[in-house]
């Protein structure tokens, strides 16, 4: 299973888990973990779907958090371009 996918099913219980809480079918969910070339979305999960995810999880008890849907090189901030925006204060932010 392909990342971040394959911790997030975990976190959350399996695949059939996460089915229940995204109200789709555990083949959709399995290709969340396959790669594109085989018809998955290479690890990702879509977007729409992490807010119902994160919801479901809470209202669960489940630890999940936002963080888990992203590759930890992702998180890194200070290794990230100088956007010009101040994160702090939302200037630059046109």
């Amino acid at each position: 299973m392909m990342e971040p996918a394959c911790t997030v099913i975990k976190i959350c219980g399996g695949i059939a888990a996460v089915a229940a809480m995204v109200s789709r079918s555990e083949v959709r969910v399995r290709r969340w973990s396959y790669p594109k070339e085989r018809g998955g979305s290479g690890g990702f999960i879509p977007a729409e779907l992490q807010i119902m995810l994160l919801r479901e999880a809470n209202a669960r008890g489940v630890d999940l958090r936002p963080e888990h849907f992203f590759p930890p090189s992702l998180l890194k901030i200070e290794n990230q371009t100088d956007t010009g925006f101040d994160l702090e204060t939302g200037e630059n932010c046109d």
